[in-house]
Formats: C-alpha cells, sequence, structure tokens
C-alpha cells in the first residue's frame, strides 16, 4: 500500500467511527509502525483501537440467535449496531458474538494488508504490558510495537497528527532501541524486534487481534 493509500485508509477509518454506530464504544484510534514511521510503501498498516466493554444487557425483543446464529447480541455487542449491520456480525468458534471481529469487518477491507489491533486498555498502557508478558515467557511475536501515533481519542480527531503523518515528518527510534527504552537489554530487544518482522511477514490482507487487559 503506498503512503498516501495508508493515510487516505486511517482517515476512513477515523470517519466511520465518528459517523456511525459501532458494535461497542469506541475510545481511541492509533496508528503505529510503519506508516507512523514515515515508510512508503507500507508493509502493513497497523491500527490499534480501544473500546468500551458493554457493561448490562440491552433489552430487546429480537431473537438474535435465531436471526444471525451467534450468541451475545445486545450483551457484548449493541443490538442497533447489529440491527443497521448484520452483514458484519462475526463469531468466535464457540458461537459467541467476538467484538474485534464485528469491528474489524465494518472497519477494514479484507482484500487490504491492514491489522486492527482491539483492547480495552489504551494503546500505551497495553504496549508495557504485552512487552512484560512477552518477556516473561520469551515469546515476542505479539510485542506491540510501541512507535505510535494517536490519531482519535474520545470524539476529537488530531488533524495535526494526520498533516505529519502525510508529510513523514513523525520520527522514531529503531524498533530494538524503542524497547530498550521500555526497559529491554540490547541482546532482548533485538531477539524481540526480529520476532515481531518475523511474524508481521507471514501476515496477508487484513486480520485482528483482540486483548483484554
Amino acid at each position: 500500500m503506498d503512503r498516501d493509500a495508508a493515510v487516505d485508509r486511517l482517515e476512513a477509518i477515523v470517519d466511520t467511527v465518528e459517523r456511525e454506530t459501532m458494535p461497542v464504544p469506541v475510545r481511541e484510534l492509533w496508528v503505529y509502525g510503519d506508516a507512523a514511521l514515515g515508510l512508503d510503501p507500507v508493509e502493513r498498516l497497523d491500527v490499534y483501537l480501544t473500546k468500551d466493554i458493554l457493561m448490562q444487557n440491552e433489552e430487546t425483543d429480537r431473537d438474535w440467535a435465531a436471526e444471525l446464529g451467534v450468541q451475545g447480541v445486545g450483551s457484548t455487542v449493541r443490538s442497533e449496531w447489529a440491527a443497521e449491520h448484520p452483514e458484519y456480525v462475526r463469531a468466535s468458534e464457540s458461537g459467541h458474538v467476538a467484538p474485534e471481529k464485528c469491528l474489524a469487518a465494518h472497519l477494514l477491507p479484507e482484500s487490504e494488508p491492514v491489522h486492527l489491533e482491539v483492547c480495552n486498555a489504551g494503546f500505551e498502557h497495553n504496549v508495557t504490558q504485552r512487552l512484560e508478558g512477552a518477556s516473561a515467557r520469551g515469546n515476542y511475536e505479539q510485542v506491540l510495537d510501541p512507535r505510535g501515533v494517536c490519531l482519535w481519542v474520545d470524539g476529537q480527531r488530531s488533524e495535526d497528527a494526520f498533516e505529519k503523518l502525510r508529510a513523514g515528518e513523525l520520527v522514531f527510534p529503531t524498533l530494538a532501541e524503542s524497547l530498550e527504552m521500555l526497559g529491554l537489554d540490547d541482546e532482548e530487544a533485538e531477539t524481540a524486534a526480529d520476532a515481531v518482522r518475523r511474524y508481521r511477514e507471514r501476515q496477508e490482507g487484513a486480520s485482528v487481534r483482540g486483548d483484554v487487559v
């Protein structure tokens, strides 16, 4: 994806979140990795989304399980959203609706190399949590690249961030150097950075990962 197309896609994602009903409330949108670094072309467009968890069941007289073949509409995702966008309803292997998959279906074209990270925690907090977990297990594939830019938070879009993205003005250290700044020694940071690169190279098309902190 060339750089202009990548930033256009980011703007389209933010537009959709602002204007349309989402399956769950959305609080933050970030871009991280290649697009934040100013690369052209962008091998994969990495987007981070912070969502809220629905805290109570919505009253409804519709039998969503019968209509859509999934459990959890009205308690895990909004009934209003499912009524407007039944084509985007997605479930886990257990047959329960999966908010992260619903968000990806709504926001991402399947043919484009875009990865969506969905979590209930903010980007900066989750970067630390994921790094600590990966270091403890010695499994670094799911380390979250900390080189991110906040594009939208609580209904406010950062026009300045979009301008800097288009101009490639943002400056970040290498991934290994960034991980060192977060507490890894230089050897572990290089190992983690290499694992992240190899994992990303295996991904194709649109992808999504859900996380709970």
